[in-house]
């Protein structure tokens, strides 16, 4: 057989990666087989921009207390924002909440199934719209999150590093999909965790990725990235972290606190004053007649 015809023979690389999931995949329980679409939506928001190893223990306990969308939209503002504990951003535990109102209200307590229905609740975007029709309901959609561009990018358009725009990889994700339904699902998320485990940022794990041998990137010489860098997020210092310090004695707090409590946060007064505005602008904090500080009843 000639090199041409073993090329030709050569599995596509959606059935490959699939087949490299089978073994590979984490065993995370959003994956697991009949995991309720609310459980699959949940699971995205707390992900986002936060690590696997995070929000685990979180979503176990939140799935426990606020099994379906009905429930999450009863709870207590404050009673959400302390679940959300440490993951994050958390204007997104508020906005799950909103979102879960939507769906009781709009769709009688179901998920829904369609991206555009899935668009329109608060706080959910394309990424996450297209994740719970994919993983939620087993429909055969391109999703595309940080990973999976970065697979594609490297994959299909040999280049080091993604640019900006994450709709323009659908059309390369829905070619690389294999034909069988069922078996695309199971790519979308085999090339996002292909993304996690080997193709990572930085130096990636070329010797055990199952694509190698047709990347375009490697093929090429692993031409370096020729765009700006991405500047590295540091935490320390940033509002960020000052918000989290005025949320943690918030949470820990039964009955308002005093300023002066939350003065002991941070040192820097000026910095400190507009982060709480910030955290009572976004509805996390409230303050009381009486001054005193305390999370959303």
């Amino acid at each position: 057989m000639t090199g041409s015809s073993r090329a030709a023979a050569a599995p596509p690389v959606g059935e490959v990666l699939v087949d490299w999931y089978a073994t590979a995949a984490r065993d995370l329980p959003w994956r697991a087989q009949g995991v309720a679409p609310w459980a699959v939506l949940v699971s995205e928001v707390m992900l986002q921009q936060t690590p696997v190893a995070r929000v685990e223990p979180v979503w176990r306990s939140w799935m426990a207390r606020w099994p379906t969308p009905a429930d999450l939209a009863a709870a207590p503002p404050a009673d959400v924002i302390r679940a959300w504990g440490r993951l994050g951003y958390p204007r997104r535990a508020l906005r799950l909440r909103e979102a879960a109102a939507a769906i009781a209200e709009r769709h009688g307590g179901v998920v829904p199934d369609d991206v555009a229905a899935l668009e329109a609740l608060p706080g959910i975007g394309t990424y996450t719209a297209r994740a719970v029709a994919c993983f939620g309901y087993g429909q055969r959609q391109p999703v595309v999150d940080t990973n999976v561009r970065r697979v594609v990018t490297r994959l299909v358009h040999g280049r080091a590093e993604a640019g900006n725009a994450r709709a323009a990889n659908l059309p390369d994700v829905a070619a690389l999909a294999p034909q069988d339904d069922a078996r695309a699902v199971r790519f979308s998320v085999a090339v996002m965790e292909l993304g996690a485990l080997l193709c990572v940022a930085g130096t990636p794990r070329c010797g055990g990725c199952p694509v190698r041998d047709r990347c375009a990137w490697r093929l090429a010489g692993y031409p370096p990235h020729e765009g700006p860098r991405r500047p590295v997020q540091k935490f320390a210092g940033t509002d960020r972290q000052v918000r989290g310090r005025l949320l943690d004695v918030l949470r820990a707090a039964d009955a308002p606190v005093t300023v002066e409590a939350l003065a002991a946060t941070w040192d820097d007064a000026v910095q400190r004053s507009r982060c709480l505005d910030s955290l009572l602008i976004d509805d996390l904090v409230e303050q009381t007649p009486d001054g005193l500080f305390t999370l959303p009843a």
